[in-house]
């Protein structure tokens, strides 16, 4: 049996989407070295490229994977001075065993959030833990992190190819950080977990805007999270902030859907009473942070029954204490839009242009400043940013939406 390319690339595309994290976790875990899990993964794929269209794809890709990559890291212990050491370590995660492929990734331990301590390792610097993190955990190309940081995707390229080398050189161990180093990693794992998410809820490539797997993942992480560190609040309050977002899922599924247009019979209650009984209980112990506050404006959003019925003037409250806490220029914007729903119309619009230089090439921008033109009725500039955002989109359901937009502004 034999497959075509496209659906061996397809085939290949699910799969590590959908498990690239759990394999080099697994691996990571197993070998105690993150940069050869990754190139044991890497030679699995090199393999499946080189086969699966002779052979046809396996009934399960991921297992299929793992089983190789495992036979490659058994040979390269079996060439190094430690295999002894390890060898029922290795062989039992990674050995000959008599699981089948297709239930191999079921049956090892899930160590995302190990690796995740891993890759946030001080030695570090910040960015760099994110970045290798979201590149490892989330699965990201290169060029979806480089956009993450609003960088060229060759620096940060070169960023994720340093750190990787740093882990090697200073011998970063594979292993759960102790209680105190762990405090220290926290902020950068739950930022690792945020633009994880944001990734999967507005991804900036593709036919769709809304990645299923990735907000998944940011989900199922943050859970994570809140277990290993129950009585810290940031934590809650991303896992809230993603319930928030993730409840609104099937009015979003598609075509772009703006959030003043989402059929609200489609939000998950379940899931928003959950994501506000966790917000609460964090917002009790009275050490508000950025997440939680993030999760109040969703939480307003999400508990409104309509677009007319949204509480602008505190969500705007929020924003800004938001930006006291992280003054960057997408808090500003988001602050500037909400005030101009909830106050002043043409403040917004003066705060929205005095962002203009810094945020050029930065897609939102152009969607947010497009509608506030066309609120005030000035056709011309509302089309010219409309076209703006189109053009830096890389998304065809958000091309459309924005298309459509600015068709019938023009015909109105």
């Amino acid at each position: 049996m034999t497959s075509a390319p496209e659906e061996v690339h397809r085939a290949l595309d699910h799969a590590l989407r959908a498990d690239r994290g759990r394999l080099i976790a697994a691996l990571s875990s197993a070998i105690g070295n993150f940069a050869l899990a990754e190139d044991c993964l890497q030679g699995a794929i090199e393999t499946a490229l080189a086969t699966w269209g002779k052979t046809g794809v396996p009934r399960s890709p991921n297992g299929w994977l793992l089983q190789v990559a495992r036979r490659r890291a058994i040979d390269d212990a079996r060439r190094g001075t430690r295999f002894n050491e390890r060898r029922a370590e290795i062989t039992m995660v990674l050995g000959d065993t008599d699981i089948p492929p297709e239930e191999r990734l079921t049956q090892i331990p899930d160590e995302r959030l190990r690796l995740m301590f891993t890759c946030c390792h001080p030695a570090l610097d910040g960015d760099a833990q994110v970045a290798l993190t979201l590149r490892a955990i989330g699965g990201l190309t290169t060029a979806e992190v480089a956009r993450a940081f609003l960088v060229p995707t060759a620096t940060m390229a070169a960023r994720i190819t340093r750190a990787k080398a740093k882990i090697v050189g200073a011998n970063i161990p594979f292993a759960a950080a102790d209680i105190s180093d762990r405090d220290a990693r926290l902020a950068a794992v739950l930022r690792v977990i945020y633009l994880i998410y944001n990734e999967g809820y507005a991804t900036g490539s593709g036919a769709q805007q809304l990645r299923l797997d990735l907000c998944q993942e940011a989900l199922f992480l943050a859970r994570l999270v809140v277990q290993l560190a129950p009585d810290a609040s940031e934590p809650c309050g991303l896992l809230a902030l993603i319930l928030f977002s993730h409840a609104r899922r099937d009015a979003r599924h598609g075509d772009f859907v703006a959030l003043s247009d989402q059929d609200r019979g489609l939000w998950d209650d379940a899931m928003i009473a959950e994501a506000d009984q966790i917000l609460q209980a964090a917002l009790r112990r009275g050490q508000a942070g950025p997440y939680q506050i993030q999760a109040a404006i969703h939480g307003l959003h999400a508990q409104s029954t309509g677009a007319d019925d949204t509480d602008w003037p505190q969500i705007a409250g929020l924003y800004a204490v938001l930006y006291r806490m992280t003054p960057t220029d997408v808090v500003a914007l988001n602050l500037a839009v909400a005030q101009s729903y909830g106050f002043c119309l043409t403040a917004g619009r003066t705060a929205v242009l005095a962002l203009g230089d810094r945020m050029g090439g930065y897609q939102p921008y152009y969607a947010a400043l497009a509608d506030i033109e066309a609120r005030l009725g000035h056709v011309d500039a509302a089309v010219a940013a409309y076209q703006r955002a189109i053009d830096l989109s890389g998304v065809d359901g958000e091309k459309r939406f924005l298309r459509h937009r600015m068709q019938t502004l023009i015909g109105s």
